[in-house]
């Protein structure tokens, strides 16, 4: 085998080399876009869903207690301050539930760098 040929075939390793590291990069930045995009729209989604929902319940609240203030108020309050703290609860536990379920975030990629370790071993 020449020198010439066994430069050629450097230069073939090489070249293939940096085009699976620009298709893993292409990936990572991929993976990272999608990621960032999926996290503000379900930040914006909870903050504009939080403030409406609050805002909401304190003025159903107030309704509340303003329409039962002279027979049973100290009633009606227990059981709206009992009512918020559940509901919070329960969402609590939602959100939580709903964190775990993300996937994560270089799933694909890091699938490809194993498929492209086995290939290489």
């Amino acid at each position: 085998m020449s020198v010439d040929a066994m430069l050629s075939s450097i230069k073939n390793l090489g070249s293939t080399a940096v085009e699976i590291i620009q298709t893993r990069l292409e990936l990572f930045s991929s993976d990272i876009q999608i990621g960032w995009q999926r996290l503000l729209s379900v930040l914006v989604l909870v903050i504009i869903t939080l403030f409406s929902l609050l805002f909401g319940l304190v003025l159903l609240a107030i309704l509340i207690v303003v329409l039962y203030w002279d027979s049973h108020r100290v009633f009606v309050l227990s059981l709206m301050t009992g009512s918020f703290l559940s509901i919070g609860i329960l969402l609590a536990l939602f959100v939580r539930a709903q964190i775990n379920a993300i996937p994560r975030l270089f799933e694909a990629s890091l699938g490809e760098l194993a498929k492209d370790r086995d290939h290489l071993t």
